[in-house]
């Protein structure tokens, strides 16, 4: 069973991710890595001496493109999966991210970003990623 829980904050140290829900000009922004045929959101794990919201910045660009941004963290999540990290709670930092303009080309494992009005029906994290969007949205985010 995969737990997914919210906070307003934790330790920054206890941040090993950020995650972005994206959007540009009202349509969600998703992105398809080149090994999977389903759909995510922004993200990806911090690295050693990172500051989380470089960690946001920096996989919002790897993953869409994104050049010029309005960048807002939203909340803690954490999630607790028994075939994830030894069963152990792990928590990231989620984010919301208006996108003003694209650079051409994409320069990492995602094969496409994919812009819609529609969210995704075919997620990558289905267990996840939708409870990050609708805390997103309890919390005010559109």
């Amino acid at each position: 069973m995969v737990e997914v829980k919210f906070y307003d904050e934790v330790d920054d140290r206890l941040l090993k991710f950020a995650v972005i829900i994206a959007k540009t000009n009202s349509q969600w922004v998703f992105c398809k890595h080149r090994e999977r045929d389903t759909l995510e959101l922004p993200g990806g794990h911090r690295e050693a001496g990172e500051a989380i919201m470089d960690t946001a910045k920096r996989e919002l660009y790897e993953e869409t493109g994104a050049m010029e941004y309005e960048l807002k963290p939203v909340c803690v999540y954490s999630v607790t999966a028994p075939d994830n990290f030894n069963g152990e709670e792990t928590f990231g930092l989620l984010c919301y991210a208006d996108i003003l303009s694209f650079e051409k080309e994409l320069h990492s494992e995602i094969e496409q970003i994919v812009i819609t009005g529609q969210l995704a029906d075919r997620w990558t994290y289905p267990l996840i990623q939708p409870k990050l969007i609708e805390e997103a949205k309890r919390r005010g985010y559109r």
